[in-house]
């Protein structure tokens, strides 16, 4: 038998239902949002930190106790869970949002998370079922805002590594090596668990789910909570005004010579400084 390891990692790993990569995006004649009518499907960057914690998992050889998914939203963000689960999550959370609800801005997500690990690690807990690591995108791509990981650490008190381009845990030493894209080069971050870590392009290549996975995670756990079970208000502190497509870009010209370019700025009304 293996010797079981010194210390145990439990993993969150936050998905989000998002509008499909591929899709071509419209606005809605409201002009409130885009389009929610095409396919959806998890969020890219979210894709990445699920396969970087079964990757973990692998790695680790008996260190990751559990890989949980969750996601908020409405019911066919149970797809999206399906999907971290094919994935090689071991059990999910559904945070359930009636149809129609708006998608919840990035604090009360943070506060969403917040409330699931302080379930998870409340003072009756065993060592096994405590969160020490999150996994997640370091941005969706519908709102682009890249701030859920961030504010996470910040309420949890926790230290956090974000746009991790490889990370390595050492579970025994309880302490994670995050590497970095910055400007000219690389930067190592050297973390003590529990830790936010936020994941980029970089890290990993997601796996394809496949058939017989797909099959075992209907069998997986999926829980259900609603906001009210985790006291949390989802009201919107943000208000959109409008939402507009870019103006459509007008084609060039060709000019014969300087001569006639300067003419035709001129005409335009640009002048030079």
């Amino acid at each position: 038998m293996r010797p079981s390891p010194a210390r145990l990692l439990n993993i969150l790993v936050p998905v989000k239902r998002a509008v499909d990569y591929a899709v071509k995006i419209r606005v809605n004649p409201q002009q409130t949002g885009i389009d929610a009518n095409v396919k959806h499907s998890m969020n890219p960057f979210d894709e990445i930190a699920v396969e970087e914690a079964v990757r973990l998992r692998e790695r680790l050889k008996g260190a990751v106790t559990s890989i949980t998914a969750l996601s908020i939203g409405p019911p066919k963000s149970l797809d999206t869970l399906r999907t971290a689960l094919a994935m090689g999550a071991d059990r999910a959370v559904h945070v359930a949002l009636p149809d129609g609800a708006p998608a919840p801005e990035p604090l009360a997500v943070a506060r969403t998370l917040r409330a699931v690990i302080a379930r998870h690690n409340d003072a009756a807990a065993a060592p096994a079922d405590r969160i020490d690591l999150v996994v997640l995108g370091k941005q969706a791509i519908d709102d682009d805002l890249g701030v859920t990981g961030q504010m996470l650490a910040g309420l949890l008190g926790w230290g956090q590594a974000t746009c991790a381009s490889r990370l390595e845990v050492d579970v025994a030493a309880g302490e994670a090596l995050v590497t970095r894209e910055i400007d000219g080069g690389a930067e190592e971050l050297r973390c003590r668990l529990p830790l936010v870590v936020t994941t980029d392009l970089r890290l990993n290549e997601p796996r394809y789910a496949s058939l017989p996975n797909i099959m075992k995670a209907k069998k997986k756990p999926v829980e259900t909570l609603s906001p009210a079970d985790l006291g949390v208000d989802y009201t919107p502190q943000l208000e959109t005004l409008k939402v507009a497509e870019p103006p459509v870009r007008v084609g060039g010209g060709k000019v014969a010579n300087v001569d006639e370019l300067i003419a035709k700025l001129k005409e335009a009304g640009i002048t030079a400084a």
